[in-house]
């Protein structure tokens, strides 16, 4: 689940927040104007009539099925309510998305495995996300009237006190006080604020109350989106299998696009090679009786195609899986692939052991690719390999001096490989400022 908090603070007065002088005005002042503070406020004053329904209609339905479960009638009842708890719940996402900026998706749907109302009954009863509905309409009514009274409290005194040199003269206008009376003692003494040292501080205290009351309301909306997202987004069983089913699909993707690949490259290279050995060695065969000679040099440069057809072969072959990672390790596989960099790369490879096949598979061919991008786009001079263990983890670093600018946006190659390491709960990090040079860390599963 993602979040995200829609428009920052900020004057509004440009898309940058910033005042006349160009200057990024400080977000501590710009907060009590802020479309974030108004939307998180709004969403907090709304949250207690919605919550008190939701709270209501909540313990009156459970309560009302438990006690009617002695009959069939229990049954049905619950799952109405269980029902009706799932449609507060998109009411409330659908609050959340447009107020708090919450990016936060439907949880899984409820399905029956036979047809017919008995059956639905059933698959509602036994559903996890509804009864997770039902759990937030009780627990969340008493944190809305804790956060409506908390925030509408500040928020109404912070105004109230850093204006009240505009409104301080109601008093002795329509009364019989000086100002705001803060306490009385019997009939012998009343606090007013009614000088002007007393007003000018009571609005100082009040601006003080505007200026920090946005971010006490931020913190109570974040627990908001705490509950919000935990309680009627999708379970993390449901978002596992939904990212297993998005890697399974790079996965067949990159597997496809490698054969085909594979493919075309024995199509166009060592197939048409060795097409054109057999014609050659035909011809030379024609000549052998009539002209020896010819069909000696014949024979020669066929034997130099033969030579570059396996060579072509052999490259293949390393693409599929090379032979010294499977012998040898990481170590001598990626030394093998730094020496064919066309700069210098250091290696250092430092792990107390051999992962499975495939995450070494994977490593391999991650610096492969790294090193390519280096050899290709990167301008640099020297470049380096670093691979550890850490934890439960294996961490790899390629780092080079070019010109930077790298970046795993769409369509680049390091894109894809990013969707490449995701696929085995892998991570690719990316640091390539302009011409500060590139580091690529790459973080992928340890498996024994």
């Amino acid at each position: 689940m993602a979040i995200g908090y829609g428009t920052g603070y900020g004057t509004g007065r440009d898309s940058a927040g910033r005042d006349g002088a160009g200057r990024r005005a400080p977000s501590v002042l710009t907060a009590p104007f802020a479309g974030r503070t108004w939307r998180e406020f709004g969403h907090l004053l709304i949250g207690l009539p919605l919550s008190t329904l939701y709270f209501s209609l909540a313990i009156t339905g459970v309560s009302l099925g438990a006690g009617l479960l002695v009959t069939f009638l229990g049954v049905p009842v619950l799952a109405g309510v269980l029902g009706m708890a799932r449609g507060f719940g998109h009411l409330e996402r659908a609050r959340a998305r447009t107020l708090l900026g919450m990016d936060i998706g439907d949880p899984e749907p409820v399905r029956a495995a036979k047809s017919g109302a008995l059956a639905a009954m059933g698959a509602m009863l036994k559903s996890g996300s509804a009864w997770r509905h039902v759990l937030y309409s009780v627990i969340h009514f008493p944190w809305a009237v804790f956060s409506f009274t908390l925030s509408l409290t500040l928020w109404t005194y912070g105004w109230s006190m850093l204006l009240y040199p505009l409104w301080f003269w109601v008093f002795p206008a329509f009364t019989d006080q000086p100002g705001l009376q803060l306490f009385q003692n019997g009939d012998h003494y009343s606090f007013y604020l009614d000088s002007p040292l007393l007003i000018v501080l009571t609005s100082v205290i009040g601006l003080g109350f505007t200026l920090a009351v946005p971010w006490v309301i931020h913190g109570l909306a974040t627990v908001d989106r705490v509950l919000i997202g935990g309680l009627l987004g999708p379970s993390r069983l449901a978002h596992r299998v939904t990212e297993l089913e998005s890697d399974r699909g790079v996965v067949v993707d990159t597997a496809a696009a490698d054969l085909r690949r594979i493919e075309r490259d024995l199509h166009d290279g060592a197939q048409a090679r060795l097409v054109s050995l057999a014609m050659d060695l035909g011809l030379a065969k024609e000549k052998l009786a009539e002209d020896p000679q010819v069909a000696a040099r014949m024979v020669d440069e066929a034997h130099g195609e033969v030579k570059i057809a396996l060579q072509e072969l052999r490259d293949l072959a390393r693409g599929i899986h090379p032979a010294v990672l499977t012998d040898r390790g990481l170590d001598a596989a990626l030394s093998s692939v730094a020496s064919r960099c066309t700069v210098p790369v250091r290696v250092q490879v430092e792990l107390p052991g051999r992962p499975v096949a495939a995450i070494e598979g994977i490593a391999y061919f991650t610096v492969s690719e790294l090193l390519q991008n280096v050899s290709k786009h990167s301008g640099g001079g020297v470049a380096s390999v670093d691979v550890w263990k850490s934890g439960d983890r294996l961490l790899i670093q390629v780092a080079d001096d070019g010109r930077g600018g790298a970046s795993t946006g769409a369509g680049g190659g390091l894109a894809g490989l990013a969707e490449r390491l995701d696929a085995v709960d892998g991570v690719l990090v990316v640091d390539s400022p302009d011409g500060g040079g590139t580091t690529v860390t790459a973080e992928l599963p340890w498996r024994v």
